[in-house]
């Protein structure tokens, strides 16, 4: 083989991996840290998801999903007078590079419909996609371990368990 050939095919290849982690790292752009999901109590139906989004870039998470429940939504709660409301909403806004918290009382990702209780020392896995500029879309899988259910109450002691939709 050509030696000029093989430093050319070898440049090439380096090149193309380095375009590549570059490619790779630039759309991994989203972590979440320190994900939680509160236990239940037998024939309870529904829990929350709690973490720690930042995205470098910005974007927002538009959906998620779970082998452990039948529906998955994205669910803010704010104060209506002295009354605290819980609502879906399409998406959650991630400013770049800012972390957005998912907790008890505020913004936090729904699961309804559960298949089993959710017991402390589980771990529940959680897809979570989200959807950067121009419509381009990543996809987090998170292990999210099981807190008892005591821990991390909501403000006002309101919890999930009585939601309907």
């Amino acid at each position: 083989m050509n030696p000029s050939f093989r430093r050319t095919t070898r440049r090439f290849s380096i090149g193309l991996a380095v375009g590549l982690a570059a490619i790779c790292s630039a759309f991994a752009q989203t972590t979440v840290k320190d994900p939680w999901v509160r236990g239940t109590v037998a024939q309870q139906k529904a829990t929350g998801l709690f973490a720690q989004i930042t995205s470098t870039a910005g974007g927002k998470l538009v959906s998620a999903s779970s082998p452990v429940a039948g529906v998955v939504e994205i669910h803010e709660m704010t104060m209506d007078g002295s009354t605290m409301k819980m609502r879906a909403i399409a998406a959650l806004e991630l400013p770049a590079g800012k972390p957005v918290e998912l907790k008890p009382g505020g913004y936090h990702v729904m699961l309804m419909d559960l298949k089993q209780q959710v017991k402390p020392g589980d771990t529940v896995a959680v897809t979570l996609v989200i959807e950067g500029a121009g419509g381009k879309r990543e996809t987090l899988e998170v292990k999210a371990p099981v807190r008892p259910l005591a821990g991390g109450a909501p403000a006002g002691g309101s919890d999930h368990s009585g939601h309907k939709h």
